[in-house]
């Protein structure tokens, strides 16, 4: 499930960062992105930018459930983590001595 999770949560955040990249700035032209006065029929009139908005909106709310989903299950007790929760601190043996530090200056 988790691993399911993480991977929606990339592919989501890759699709973000295309659509915002994609969108036009507020005085920008649709078409000057792409060179030319006839890209900008693509969505019609007017269209381009509600429908950009409203596709960016929806990937947005998928990245936020992912999070929160990520989050909770991570977050749980018991979860699995990289962190071993005692650290074993090597002895050594007879005969061996211990590493000293030289202050050279």
């Amino acid at each position: 499930m988790i691993t399911f999770l993480l991977t929606v949560h990339v592919v989501v955040s890759i699709a973000l960062i295309i659509i915002v990249l994609l969108q036009a700035g507020k005085g920008a032209d649709a078409g000057a992105s792409f060179g030319g006065g006839a890209s900008q029929t693509v969505f019609g009139a007017s269209g381009g930018r509600t429908f950009m908005s409203k596709m960016t909106t929806g990937v947005a709310f998928i990245f936020m459930l992912t999070s929160l989903s990520l989050t909770y299950f991570y977050g749980k007790p018991g979860a699995d983590s990289m962190m071993p929760d005692q650290i074993q601190v090597v002895q050594p043996q007879a005969g061996q001595s211990t590493p000293t530090t030289n202050n050279v200056k």
